[in-house]
């Protein structure tokens, strides 16, 4: 056997597996953030399509049952005939339904600015 033969029988260097791992920090360290903001934005989406629902809901029901702008629906007069099912804000809480005339409310609008109508 030659020394060409057994050389190419060695495997990495650690240098160039270093420069892997570091490639691969490096990628993640870019990822990691956008991944964060991304699943933020569609929390607050989802939230705001959620707030909608509900607000829809509440008109529906005060037309169907001739309620003025002042009342103010329960979870039960709108679950299961105008919502499917108990509506919860993906960042956690349940929802204020509030009057007919006034949007609902998230139960993190503090902490998150963005969960409102």
């Amino acid at each position: 056997m030659s020394k060409f033969t057994l050389r190419s029988k060695r495997g990495f260097t650690l240098i160039e597996i270093m420069i892997v791992v570091l490639i691969i920090a490096v990628l993640l360290a870019i990822a990691i953030p956008n991944f964060m903001k991304a699943r933020d934005t569609s929390r607050t989406k989802a939230c705001v399509a959620n707030l909608r629902q509900i607000d829809t809901a509440k008109m529906q029901w005060a037309m169907d049952e001739k309620k003025v702008g002042t009342d103010v629906p329960t979870s039960g007069d709108l679950i299961p005939t105008y919502i499917k099912n108990q509506l919860t804000c993906p960042a956690g809480g349940v929802y204020t339904i509030n009057a007919v005339d006034s949007n609902p409310e998230c139960p993190n609008d503090e902490t998150m600015t963005d969960h409102k109508l």
